[in-house]
């Protein structure tokens, strides 16, 4: 692999479907933004822009579907518009069909503040996380019968994201409430049932940054040991949290994690974003981190690993508009001796504790 000189993008987030088919992001110069979806499943990633008639604001939301679609999340005065948007491949008139969903407005004139998730794991639906004074609202924004629909209601304010399973049913949301955060989990398939997720000291913020529902791998951020630190733990095991001493990175974050490693927390392969820009790779059973250097136009800082250990890293330059460079990670030390056996993962989250320091 050749690695570039270092240059982080100033570009809008760059957003991978769950299965790693398409990917979009808002392209452009200046004000004369538009949608663009790139295709990642074929020998070669192409890009197809999806202009419409008016550019699209700055801070516009993009996120594939894994039909090939991509919703788009505009804010339009005091509501909230979902619409799909899709290549049409006629010879003559727009190239980009647009179907709209609905909207989210404002309760009694409130302030409301909406954001998407990140893609589900079912590749189908899209969901939206509402935060007014009152409370937060998920919300099911694409996939649904009749537009946009409340799936949850949590009392408080919620922050992050994150998906436990591989249906799209379980997510993980950093809960604030009486000065303290704590991820909590939330079951969409019981009206929005909340239950604790991450208990590390009843003082600390408790963030989930990333899962993988295949090994159990949970990336967290915790104040818990003193002051705020990259740390990992296993759904569902009874070993606590680990805070090593290699993930010390100041305000490093994790934005992928290997996938296909069923019930091997220890050899799932993580990669980070540094804050000097470089990506650095991990894995549990390492007791350091690889650090190796961006690729010039990286997108986002996302990328997406292959169940054979290759992380794949998007970028676009003049000369490349629409590129991938891969790297990988060394060899694997031997699997670890286990103190427990490694449950299934269960279909209820369990607390977390913290590992002594």
């Amino acid at each position: 692999m050749t690695v570039c000189a270092i240059e982080m993008t100033t570009t809008a987030p760059f957003t991978i479907a769950a299965d790693g088919s398409y990917a979009a992001r808002l392209a452009g110069d200046g004000e004369a933004l538009y949608a663009e979806r790139w295709t990642l499943a074929g020998p070669e990633p192409y890009a197809v822009p999806l202009p419409l008639a008016q550019p699209e604001e700055a801070d516009t939301e993009l996120l594939p579907l894994a039909d090939g679609r991509v919703l788009i999340h505009r804010r339009v005065a005091e509501r909230h518009a979902f619409a799909l948007l899709y290549p049409t491949g006629a010879a003559a008139g727009p190239r980009t069909g647009e179907l709209p969903l609905g909207a989210v407005c404002a309760e009694e004139g409130g302030d409301v503040r909406v954001r998407l998730l990140p893609p589900s794991p079912d590749g189908r639906d899209a969901f939206a996380l509402a935060v007014t004074g009152a409370g937060t609202t998920v919300w099911r924004v694409a996939g649904g019968a009749f537009g946009p629909e409340q799936v949850a209601r949590i009392p408080g304010r919620c922050s992050g994201g994150v998906w436990l399973d591989r249906v799209g049913r379980l997510l993980a949301l950093d809960h604030e409430l009486d000065g303290t955060t704590k991820a909590v989990a939330v079951d969409l398939g019981r009206g929005g049932e909340v239950s604790p997720l991450l208990q590390i000291t009843e003082a600390s913020d408790d963030r989930l940054l990333l899962a993988d529902p295949d090994s159990g791998l949970l990336l967290i951020r915790s104040d818990a040991p003193g002051e705020p630190r990259l740390g990992w733990g296993v759904l569902g095991s009874s070993l606590p949290v680990r805070f090593p001493e290699c993930l010390r990175l100041g305000d490093a974050h994790p934005f992928a994690v290997q996938p296909g490693q069923a019930l091997m927390p220890e050899t799932s392969g993580v990669a980070l974003r540094l804050p000097d820009g470089r990506i650095g790779l991990w894995r549990p059973a390492d007791r350091q981190v690889f650090r190796f250097g961006a690729p010039a136009g990286w997108l986002g800082g996302t990328g997406l690993w292959s169940a054979q250990g290759r992380l794949h890293l998007p970028y676009a330059t003049p000369e490349v508009p629409c590129g991938i460079v891969g790297m990988s990670l060394p060899p694997a030390p031997p699997p670890p001796v286990r103190l427990d056996p490694a449950p299934p993962t269960p279909t209820r989250p369990i607390p977390l504790q913290q590992a002594p320091l």
